[in-house]
């Protein structure tokens, strides 16, 4: 066996997603031969990339069969995650990616998809913060049982910052760490747009690979001013499957693919989309209608990340302050990190073929 051996067996390798081969791509990293031995690392765009034990079954076929047979084959991974920030981006400069979840109204369990997500994608070894930018219902102080927890705040060149809390191995900012939450927030427009652009600016978020960002539903001074404040990477739509939510959902379409906005839409999830009964886990009730996020994301050719269902335990496990990305429903988490996979999917080939991010210019 030689290094270029094993290159031309890894060459008929494809990544899934991109269609091409590993060794032009430049994955292949770190040959080591010994005897019939034989490591190499593949290096992934994404520490939280769903396809890896496709890659590695693959180049331990492919180095078996064209170059030896008796080989024993070890596969490592690794992960530089890709970016398409703009060069020069001072606002969250080490921030990779971000992801803006949105509702077109509420009560669809946005802030629930945003927490799960954001804990799946960690759950890979990726650095991920959680913002709640929903100002007027913050929830995510309750999701992750820190209600009355004050953040501290440090000095970073000379300027005062927040620092965020960090829990379930995630940094984690809300608007409901900052005020009484038996108080509630009475703001007119300039306002939490200011406080939207402190969470962003004035909040030392550090190095990530992704930013989460649980959006407020519907259409207004928020949306407008986070994607005029960064660059966001795509955006996720969250809906239910009844058409009182869908119609909504189309209103967060029609926005952000608006020529002046024009922010790439990630895909669609559908949640609560049946109902499973912990006693009867076979059984599906569709009580909100049947498969609206599938048809929504046709109509508008958009990506379908997929349905999560309306389970007792998420809903408990949120209001008990541990989110069910790590509760014990393995039946949840399934859920999530299949729809996450995807969001994580689509967020490098987003990379991979789409111009750089910028910040939006709305001319008015």
């Amino acid at each position: 066996m030689t290094e270029e051996a094993i290159l031309k067996a890894m060459s008929t390798v494809q990544d899934p997603d991109f269609k091409k081969d590993l060794v032009s791509l430049n994955m292949v990293q770190d040959i080591v031969i010994d005897g019939n031995k034989v490591s190499l690392t593949i290096v992934l765009t994404t520490p939280a990339c769903p396809l890896k034990n496709i890659m590695r079954a693959d180049s331990e076929n492919a180095i078996k069969t064209m170059v030896n047979k008796d080989a024993e084959v070890h596969i490592n991974f690794t992960a530089r995650t890709t970016s398409k920030r703009l060069q020069g981006d001072k606002i969250l400069s080490g921030v990779k990616n971000i992801i803006a979840v949105f509702s077109g109204k509420g009560g669809v369990g946005k802030s629930t998809v945003s927490a799960n997500i954001a804990l799946a994608i960690a759950e890979s070894g990726a650095k991920v913060g959680l913002m709640d930018a929903d100002i007027y219902g913050p929830s995510l102080p309750i999701m992750f049982g820190v209600r009355g927890v004050r953040p501290m705040m440090k000095e970073v060149d000379g300027k005062g910052k927040i620092v965020p809390l960090e829990k379930y191995g995630i940094k984690l900012m809300s608007i409901g760490l900052l005020v009484d939450e038996k108080n509630a927030v009475v703001w007119r427009g300039p306002m939490v747009s200011s406080a939207i652009k402190q969470f962003v600016g004035d909040v030392d978020w550090g190095e990530l690979d992704y930013l989460v960002i649980d959006m407020p539903p519907g259409t207004g001074d928020i949306h407008l001013t986070l994607i005029q404040t960064v660059p966001v990477s795509g955006v996720v739509i969250v809906t239910t499957p009844q058409p009182v939510a869908l119609a909504d959902a189309k209103k967060g379409v029609a926005m952000f693919g608006q020529t002046q906005v024009n922010v790439p839409i990630l895909g669609i999830i559908e949640n609560m989309a049946y109902f499973t009964p912990a006693e009867l886990p076979n059984n599906k009730y569709y009580i909100f209608g049947k498969e609206g996020g599938k048809y929504l994301a046709d109509e508008y050719n958009l990506n379908f990340l997929g349905q999560v269902p309306l389970i007792q335990s998420i809903r408990e496990s949120g209001d008990e302050g541990v989110p069910a990305m790590v509760g014990n429903d393995e039946i949840s988490k399934e859920a999530f990190r299949e729809v996450t996979a995807k969001v994580v999917r689509n967020i490098s080939m987003r990379n991979a073929n789409m111009p750089a991010t910028k910040i939006v210019e709305i001319v008015r």
